[in-house]
């Protein structure tokens, strides 16, 4: 049986993003292992038959961790004979790369969630991560890229042929289900939780309360919102090191109606009963809650960057909002807050534009990319 290593440095990227795709490999007849840093997810990989091997990641590749990462990988490459290595995330990417080539390991697939050198990007981003990103283009049997910022520079940057070794597909696939169904009585249960009348208006904003996240910038839209605007309320989703400096700001600034959530494991359920979603974020590869508030069928508005470029059209599905700017943020979010029609409008044109993202329609991209480098069509 053929064996294929998929490699990430966070165990919950292969949970949350990659678990349809080992599904697929599976149905094929692949022997599917990940390399990752593994946490409390162990036997839950197991239970769907993957083959798990601890690495020592760290999230910097400065870290002193890297070099037993390393040498944990080319252990791993010399011990078995993988048919196929796919590489993700920043460290795990590169470091996965650089083992293969080591061992003399191919093909080799990255796939890039979002280049950690963009447009707007400081210019030591653009030194170091440039770099490397272009020296390991040179290890890498094909190069997969979710938005087009990225694939734009992998063409032009990298000395990529797209068809041949450089692919877009459409992020790693959002499940899509009815917007409608029952969006009547999960808003009503929804605003009976929060003690909140029938008719207000929902704002929600999923993103881990981490400084990339912005959410400062949105917290400051919402109160110069707030004064004129007596309808609304925002609810933020998610967990992280910043929760504290966040909630310090709505208590000190005394930001009215804003309401903090948490993790929460229904998003998708959730979703179903708000009106209106935000993500204002200063990077961002493809964001996976924009998609999935899209196929909820919310309108979006979203900060005017790489991934969100992608998915928002500005006026049609939501509004895109430049970075600092507050006052447009505050206007966006009072037009949606004031007009339900518009509202839905948006949100039904964001649920037919999302559908190319869906996650059966992902997996049928990946497919022939797969298959290329695999046994009998392989490239290398």
């Amino acid at each position: 049986m053929e064996k294929i290593l998929i490699i990430a440095n966070v165990e919950q990227h292969i949970i949350s993003f990659h678990l349809p795709c080992i599904k697929m490999l599976q149905e094929k007849g692949y022997e599917v292992h990940v390399a990752t840093r593994l946490e409390h997810g162990r036997e839950r990989l197991q239970a769907q038959g993957i083959i798990c091997h601890f690495i020592n990641f760290a999230r910097s590749p400065f870290s002193l961790h890297t070099l037993t990462a390393i040498y944990q990988l080319i252990r791993l490459m010399k011990r078995h004979r993988f048919s196929l290595v796919h590489v993700h995330t920043p460290v795990g990417g590169f470091l996965g790369r650089l083992a293969a080539k080591y061992t003399g390991t191919k093909p080799v697939l990255y796939t890039a969630h979002g280049f950690h050198f963009y447009q707007g990007a400081n210019w030591r981003s653009w030194a170091l991560y440039y770099s490397l990103e272009r020296l390991a283009a040179k290890w890498t049997s094909g190069l997969i890229t979710i938005n087009t910022e990225d694939y734009e520079i992998a063409r032009d940057k990298f000395d990529l042929r797209p068809g041949e070794n450089l692919f877009h597909v459409h992020g790693v696939g959002v499940a899509l289900n009815s917007p409608e169904a029952n969006r009547e009585n999960l808003k009503k249960e929804f605003c009976q939780e929060f003690d909140l009348t029938d008719d207000e208006v929902i704002v929600v904003c999923i993103a881990e309360l981490m400084k990339n996240k912005n959410h400062s910038f949105l917290l400051d839209a919402w109160s110069q919102m707030a004064e004129r605007q007596p309808k609304g309320y925002l609810f933020l989703i998610g967990k992280g090191d910043y929760e504290n400096e966040i909630v310090n700001k709505v208590n000190l600034q005394a930001i009215p109606r804003v309401r903090f959530l948490g993790y929460r494991s229904d998003v998708p359920q959730l979703l179903k009963a708000i009106d209106i979603g935000v993500l204002v974020s200063w990077r961002e590869g493809l964001p996976r809650s924009v998609m999935e508030m899209m196929a909820a069928g919310l309108p979006v508005i979203g900060s005017r960057i790489r991934g969100n470029r992608d998915l928002i059209e500005d006026g049609k599905t939501g509004f895109l909002v430049e970075l600092r700017d507050v006052s447009g943020l505050a206007n966006s979010l009072e037009k949606l807050i004031d007009d339900a029609n518009l509202r839905h409008t948006m949100g039904m044109e964001g649920r037919r534009k999302v559908e190319q993202y869906s996650l059966a329609n992902v997996l049928t991209e990946l497919d022939p990319i797969y298959s290329r480098y695999m046994t009998g069509g392989r490239q290398v």
